[in-house]
């Protein structure tokens, strides 16, 4: 099953972003998406899938994918089967970041302002969990990743109660729950080098989480520096999900149930999780963006970050439930 897995989800990603270029408000034919490509030309179609659709399949897939890997990759270095890229405090102080962008107005005179913001704040608060954590172990990350959620998601709540006005209060509300709608190629350029960076570190940690199932200890015995592991593990996913969350607001759960989704193909092995919690990942967040697009109630569109919320949320109620079991 393994052999055929990487293969089969990149045929689905592939499909879906297929599809993502089809759906939405303008249903496309798929004859009018191979014209915008082959010869572009100032009609409404071309624009649709170049300008629109195009980048913002590009975001979902380079988000979910960095999100599912992040997440694989905080599972087998964390040995804890609930850790997800939301624990190191990365996507809090990213959040921080561009409400601050808001509250003060530079999002209105600046279209990037808020990703931008929302980047140097994701750096800034996986660079605080660093220092706060260079001299402890697993135990040291997470309660530093802890407290500095609790102190970003403070800030948060605060600008939020002290908007200067209810648009403003509007537009922080509207970017804390996740979407992908209105994103240009600007924010493509922009997220897309941290993202592929950030990916390319924790791609390269597959045999070092393999060693580590057996122990710190062991792992150092083996020649594996567990240090170095850690911090480019912390590295690697404040450069991915801090660009991600920069661009995209608040999105979760996909980096914790991506890798539980695949872990039974492939024989619990955290090193072989990787590339397919990285691929369901994309496929997750894809899918997603499709359904806000298509799923009304009446009213405005469903943000990304509340969907996935939905669906995640009954998914990590179920994990809990199956971890305590297998613990008892």
């Amino acid at each position: 099953m393994s052999r055929w897995l990487i293969p089969a989800l990149a045929i689905i990603l592939v499909a879906a972003a297929a599809a993502s270029l089809l759906a939405g408000t303008v249903w496309l034919t798929p004859g009018e998406v191979l014209s915008a490509f082959s010869h572009p030309a100032p009609n409404l179609a071309g624009l649709i899938v170049l300008e629109i659709r195009l980048p913002r399949t590009l975001l979902a897939i380079l988000i979910g994918a960095v999100l599912g890997l992040s997440g694989a990759v905080l599972q087998g270095l964390l040995r804890n089967p609930l850790a997800e890229p939301g624990l190191l405090g990365v996507s809090a102080g990213a959040s921080l970041g561009a409400v601050i962008a808001i509250y003060y107005g530079f999002s209105a005179s600046f279209t990037l302002a808020s990703p931008l913001f929302g980047l140097v704040g994701g750096l800034a608060t996986a660079a605080l969990a660093l220092l706060l954590s260079r001299n402890g172990g697993t135990l040291a990350v997470i309660l530093a990743g802890s407290a500095i959620t609790s102190i970003a998601a403070a800030g948060t709540t605060l600008a939020l109660n002290l908007a200067p006005n209810p648009y403003a209060a509007y537009e922080i509300m509207n970017w804390l729950m996740g979407s992908l709608a209105e994103r240009s190629w600007d924010h493509v350029r922009l997220a897309a080098p941290f993202i592929l960076v950030g990916g390319a570190l924790l791609l390269s940690l597959g045999r070092s989480l393999d060693v580590l199932a057996l122990g710190e200890t062991q792992a150092e015995s083996l020649g594996i520096a567990v240090g170095r592991v850690r911090l480019l593990a912390l590295v690697g996913t404040a450069l991915g999900v801090g660009a991600a969350t920069a661009v995209a607001g608040a999105i979760g759960f996909v980096g914790l149930i991506a890798p539980h989704l695949v872990r039974p193909l492939v024989g619990y092995r955290p090193g072989k999780i990787l590339v397919p919690a990285t691929l369901v990942g994309a496929i997750m967040v894809v899918i997603a963006d499709i359904a806000t697009r298509l799923i009304r109630f009446g009213g405005p569109p469903i943000n990304l970050g509340v969907f996935l919320s939905i669906v995640g949320a009954p998914f990590f109620l179920w994990l809990v439930v199956h971890v305590r079991r297998r613990t008892a």
